[in-house]
């Protein structure tokens, strides 16, 4: 394909990091010492992780192309190298454009600066020209709905209003390439539906899109194909339906890697989680058996936690063993326990769901991503079925009844 109608082209793209592994933690400069006067040509454990590994993508001029994955698939790291941040280990890419990225919220803004401030500082940063920034200054501030806190610093900004005028300050500017890493999720429905409209008007003016998001719904609304990346490697490109297939097909796995990427302490690590069935009725209970192994010896007693999520990345439920009361002890190093959950309510409407599965005490110990799938069938516990709009805007299913009361008599009668 002639370079004429791509924004992106990579080939071979990898990113590699070397991550140190040390037997024994040090935390004060006394007890580093020590143990260098002990041992002194004692050396770290090195691993080669690759965040990135061989891959070739190219995105056409006025694309809004998706990108999805797991946490750790590559879908940030791709970003940020395409974005200049970081050099690839290997492999080329080569833009057909100005880039404009919002990889996180505020990024390229100073705490200290005001919000006008921060509009040129960032607009600068992206390559803009003052006059160029003064000729979209009016919309910007108009999109993000800041302007009465224009003369503010930023850091006194809400985390919705910071993201606000982050995106707007990427969205509006002449940039050829807009990367946007997951921040969509972040401020009111509102501003959500006018990022979407801007998206989609960006595109439309001829500009190329790159949208890493965990929100199916928004993938699948925006992006004419999507990419699936999982392990650093690019999966597939297809269009959002059967990306989010395969993209469900890979989340489903029950055994947990090793995976040093997780967050947490590390003192236990959760092994696997399973769902006692792929596929639920509405109305019965979601059972799940979970195993977690113990790796270091000095072990506090911890409560489970979990989060149920839909497809979409909305938050269902959140629910933790230490409100009933339950915490768990696993004493020897190489010993296993293992636990249950069960979900009786509330009822979840058909579709996807995925488990976020944490493992605490005073801080996180482990803390897993996607720990586990399930579906929920549509086969619903109503005697006729619902409207279609009940069904398009809610995210649970009540149990409820509605009665026929005996008329009452009047507070008193005419004699």
């Amino acid at each position: 394909m002639s370079s004429n109608n791509l924004a992106i082209s990579a080939r071979g793209l990898s990113k590699s990091y070397t991550i140190r592994h040390q037997e024994e933690h040090h935390i004060t400069l006394a007890e580093q010492l020590l143990h260098r006067a002990r041992r002194p040509f004692a050396r770290q454990d090195r691993e080669t992780f690759w965040a990135l590994n061989d891959v070739s993508l190219d995105v056409h001029k006025g694309e809004v192309l998706g990108v999805i994955g797991r946490n750790g698939a590559g879908k940030s790291t791709l970003l940020k190298l395409l974005s200049r941040i970081t050099p690839p280990t290997k492999g080329e890419v080569r833009l057909y454009g100005r880039v404009g990225s919002l990889l996180e919220v505020g990024t390229g803004f100073h705490p200290e600066l005001t919000g006008r401030e921060n509009v040129y500082l960032n607009g600068a940063i992206l390559g803009m020209r003052t006059k160029e920034i003064d000729r979209r200054f009016e919309e910007i501030v108009a999109f993000a709905g800041v302007a009465q806190f224009l003369d503010t610093p930023v850091k006194r900004f809400s985390s919705g209003m910071y993201v606000r005028l982050a995106f707007a300050v990427a969205a509006h500017l002449d940039t050829e390439i807009l990367l946007v890493d997951e921040v969509l999720s972040v401020g009111d429905a509102d501003f959500q539906a006018r990022c979407g409209e801007k998206i989609r008007e960006v595109a439309q003016d001829g500009r190329t899109v790159l949208l890493v998001s965990h929100q199916m719904r928004s993938i699948a609304a925006l992006c004419g194909r999507v990419a699936v990346f999982s392990d650093g490697a690019l999966v597939t490109v297809a269009p959002p339906e059967a990306a989010v297939s395969e993209y469900l097909r890979l989340a489903r796995s029950s055994v947990i890697p090793d995976d040093r990427r997780r967050n947490g302490s590390g003192e236990l690590r959760v092994r696997s989680i399973d769902a006692e069935k792929e596929s639920f009725n509405v109305v019965e209970p979601k059972v799940f058996r979970f195993s977690v192994e113990v790796v270091d010896d000095a072990q506090p007693r911890f409560f489970v936690s979990a989060v149920i999520h839909n497809a979409d990345g909305d938050a269902i439920a959140h629910i933790d063993s230490s409100t009933l009361g339950i915490w768990y002890r696993v004493d020897d190093q190489g010993s296993t326990l293992v636990g249950r959950l069960a979900l009786d309510q509330p009822w979840l409407h058909p579709g996807d769901y995925w488990i976020d599965l944490y493992l605490c005490n005073a801080g996180v110990i482990d803390a897993v991503h996607q720990a586990c799938w399930f579906t929920v069938l549509p086969d619903l516990p109503y005697p006729s079925p619902p409207s279609e709009d009940m069904l398009r805007r809610d995210t649970t299913l009540p149990s409820f009844r509605f009665e026929v009361l005996p008329a009452l008599r009047p507070p008193f009668e005419r004699v």
